[in-house]
């Protein structure tokens, strides 16, 4: 894994990219406290393709008067 600076990063951020494709982790620090780190994208976690309607009676109870504007904000609706 390669450390890198903050200012030696802006300057061979391509260099660090492609290095990033070849698998190779890089370390960016700023005040020598790591900040950011750059990998591969493989090794990102995959997510799941969020589902229509999973939640799907979830919500019992909605009261009748649910929309209906807010007391508090009646004079903006003026």
């Amino acid at each position: 894994m390669a450390t890198v600076t903050i200012l030696e990063a802006q300057s061979t951020l391509s260099d660090l990219i492609h290095r990033a494709t070849l698998g190779e982790e890089v370390v960016i620090t700023e005040n020598n406290l790591p900040i950011a780190r750059l990998v591969p994208e493989s090794v990102l976690p995959l997510k799941k393709p969020r589902l229509a309607g999973t939640l799907r009676g979830t919500v019992l109870h909605m009261a009748p008067d649910f929309d209906a504007p807010l007391e508090d904000f009646k004079e903006y609706m003026e």
